[in-house]
């Protein structure tokens, strides 16, 4: 395994991976090596996946960051119907 130093490192960045770090139970040296596995694909050389900050509360940026490295996913969805009437509000039943 190799060894790597980062030097000058912003100390606001520093503080964010030490709280991530706790927040996942990880030492420091860890969650920065899975950060760094996660944002090149990991070491079998996998496509790069978005970072938990880039789909943080948005759900449909999760589910495509997971989908789109497999290929994406190709849905059968039914034809619309022009039938539907919407529900009626002046119903006078009580």
């Amino acid at each position: 395994m190799a060894s790597l130093l980062i030097r000058r490192l912003d100390e606001d960045l520093k503080r964010r991976l030490r709280v991530q770090a706790a927040e996942n139970g990880r030492s420091m040296e860890e969650e920065a090596r899975q950060v760094l596995a996660a944002g090149l694909g990991g070491t079998r050389g996998a496509p790069p996946r978005q970072g938990a900050a880039a789909v943080e509360g948005n759900i449909a940026a999760l589910i495509r960051s997971i989908v789109e490295p497999e290929g994406g996913l190709e849905l059968d969805l039914p034809p619309r119907s022009e039938e539907w009437s919407p529900p009626r509000l002046d119903d006078d039943r009580q």
